[in-house]
């Protein structure tokens, strides 16, 4: 995905919903903004604009820039300001090869930290809650239960590495640029299926499911492009 997290995975987006800082209240404000279409790739980002928009100062949305730069969802320009990046068929490719992979050892990690005794609970309640943004059809609720189910996942775990590693992810951007109208159904589908191998403590099941999951978003996103090469390895 994308998930430009996975990212995580979707991106496996793992930040908290409550900014501990300005800067903070301005970086998730734009991740977000993306998967909510507040913000789209391309779009020019004016500090002054950004400062009124989230009630901080221009010190804390550089700051926010400067980091989301770092993570690869915003281009810095000298003396232009910044925009929300772009990404090329081939970027978009490589993101999803990432994203294959990580969400495959996300969930594999995840089953083995079930196995051995890691609450099972947070999953099941954020599976229920993207269940119910699903059926109400609600982008914001579905966007937060997303990010709830893969927070919940990285707990199972226990990885530190992972939790450092997936919101390096840039599948924020994937969705943003790509939005096939099928993509939600596949989501939903490819998020059961992951959810019921983690919390069945199969681990070999569940890193596949999450790399199908990966798989099927490529195949959609190639669908709408109509580019053949997309979908290839």
């Amino acid at each position: 995905m994308t998930s430009i997290a996975p990212p995580l995975p979707d991106s496996p987006d793992t930040g908290a919903d409550a900014p501990q800082s300005a800067a903070d209240a301005v970086f998730h404000g734009i991740v977000q903004g993306l998967a909510q279409q507040r913000f789209v790739p391309g779009q020019r980002l004016v500090e002054v604009d950004l400062a009124a928009q989230f009630g901080v100062s221009r010190n804390s949305v550089r700051e926010a820039l400067q980091r989301l730069a770092a993570q690869g969802l915003v281009d810095l320009f000298r003396n232009k300001g910044a925009a929300i990046r772009t990404l090329s068929p081939q970027e978009t490719l490589e993101v999803l090869d990432v994203a294959e992979r990580m969400t495959g050892l996300l969930a594999r990690s995840a089953a083995r930290g079930i196995a051995h005794g890691a609450p099972t609970a947070p999953i099941q309640a954020a599976l229920a809650q993207l269940h119910e943004a699903d059926r109400s059809q609600d982008a914001d609720a579905f966007a937060s239960a997303r990010r709830g189910m893969y927070r919940a996942l990285l707990a199972a775990s226990g990885s530190r590495e992972l939790r450092r590693l997936l919101p390096s992810i840039h599948m924020p951007i994937v969705y943003a640029q790509h939005r096939p109208a099928t993509l939600q159904q596949v989501r939903m589908r490819d998020y059961q299926a992951m959810c019921d191998a983690v919390l069945a403590g199969d681990a070999a099941a569940a890193d596949a499911a999450g790399m199908q999951h990966v798989r099927n978003v490529r195949e959609a996103i190639a669908r709408r492009l109509g580019a053949v090469g997309l979908a290839a390895d």
